[in-house]
């Protein structure tokens, strides 16, 4: 998930970043209506936390300016504003949320996560792909009921597959999300990645593989092909045993 705060107190700024980097959720700052503007140009994000009153312009007026160039990019407002006239003002505009200062912080982060959830159709933490369930809430994956030995960053990496389940999905993509521009190593580290979860997930299953090449584009999750042959075969086991 990549996130994009628009607010011009610094402090308040870094802060959220700070939160959001501790649940793995990468964020830019931009300080500016101008900056954020410009970044939402620049990048694609999930979600935009955004300022309802920037010091050079309205919040009210770049989400307007984003829904009428048809940017369907969630928007979350924020602000010490807290009569209902602005709220409805905000999401008649097309705010997806609006959450006024101070505000608790698993709150908001709760409320980010569900927003980005519903926008990828998914209407709970908990994303299905066969019998592999992926909890981006509590940050674990499991195959019938068996928790996945997975590392920090494998458990990012499958989240972000998760979210956008069927995609094919760049390594450069995955780089940008999992580094956020800092230090990035070489593209190789994603076949890495990929790599060591794919076996983790291929032992635990029994022998299925969730994540599927795209040669010269990328990776993908998708259910694997052989699921429900596997399922009919246990079930068929299962009956003639009985």
């Amino acid at each position: 998930m990549k996130v994009l705060i628009i607010e011009s107190d610094s402090a308040i700024a870094k802060s959220l970043q700070m939160l959001m980097g501790n649940d793995n959720i990468c964020s830019d700052i931009a300080l500016s209506g101008e900056d954020g503007t410009i970044a939402i140009h620049i990048n694609r994000y999930d979600l935009i936390v955004l300022e309802w009153m920037l010091e050079d312009m309205s919040g009210c007026d770049i989400l307007l300016k984003l829904r009428r160039n048809d940017t369907t990019t969630p928007v979350l407002v924020i602000s010490a504003l807290d009569t209902t006239d602005q709220k409805i003002k905000a999401l008649t505009y097309g705010a997806d949320d609006y959450v006024t200062k101070p505000f608790n912080t698993e709150e908001l982060l709760a409320r980010i996560k569900a927003i980005v959830r519903r926008a990828k159709g998914h209407a709970t933490s908990l994303i299905k792909v066969a019998n592999l369930a992926i909890d981006t809430d509590s940050h674990t994956t499991s195959i019938e009921g068996v928790q996945a030995p997975l590392t920090n960053k494998e458990q990012v990496l499958l989240e972000f597959m998760a979210l956008r389940k069927g995609s094919i999905i760049s390594k450069e993509t995955f780089l940008s999300h999992l580094y956020n521009g800092m230090d990035e190593p070489d593209l190789k580290i994603i076949d890495v990645f990929i790599c060591k979860m794919r076996k983790k997930l291929f032992h635990l299953s029994g022998g299925l593989n969730y994540i599927e090449t795209v040669w010269g584009r990328g990776y993908s999750l998708k259910e694997p092909k052989d699921f429900y042959q596997k399922q009919m075969l246990v079930q068929n086991y299962h009956t003639s045993s009985c």
